[in-house]
């Protein structure tokens, strides 16, 4: 599985690449912000992207708004990270076409299993 993070702290996007390369197994791309994490989609065309609420210049949902605009991404799966209590809300990101909200900090154990999940699960309602 491919999966791109978009994420503006180096930290963030350094921890969860590990996690998910070394103890998950995905090959793992990353982006500092949303224009950037827009043309790596274009490039890299991942099975799913984990997209920061909260950025600067282009926030998240800016971000995903952008994305689903352009036909050669607009149908990647997108799950938004966000910090625990940031974002209560999820009636607008999922009428954008996002599949969950993970909080941060999240167990990096578990990460990539959660995401298969939220995959799999969102695959099940479409059939």
């Amino acid at each position: 599985m491919k999966i791109l993070i978009i994420d503006d702290e180096e930290d963030f996007r350094t921890i969860t690449a590990s996690c998910l390369g070394l103890l998950g197994g995905a090959e793992v791309v990353e982006a500092n912000c949303g224009s950037v994490g827009i043309r790596r989609a274009e490039q890299e065309q991942p099975d799913v992207i984990l997209l920061d609420l909260m950025m600067p210049e282009m926030n998240g949902i800016d971000t995903l708004k952008n994305m689903r605009k352009n036909p050669s991404i607009q149908d990647i799966p997108v799950i938004f990270l966000t910090t625990k209590g940031m974002f209560e809300e999820f009636a607008e990101l999922k009428e954008l076409g996002a599949l969950a909200v993970l909080t941060k900090p999240f167990d990096p154990i578990t990460i990539g299993d959660q995401i298969r999940e939220i995959l799999q699960q969102s695959k099940v309602k479409k059939d």
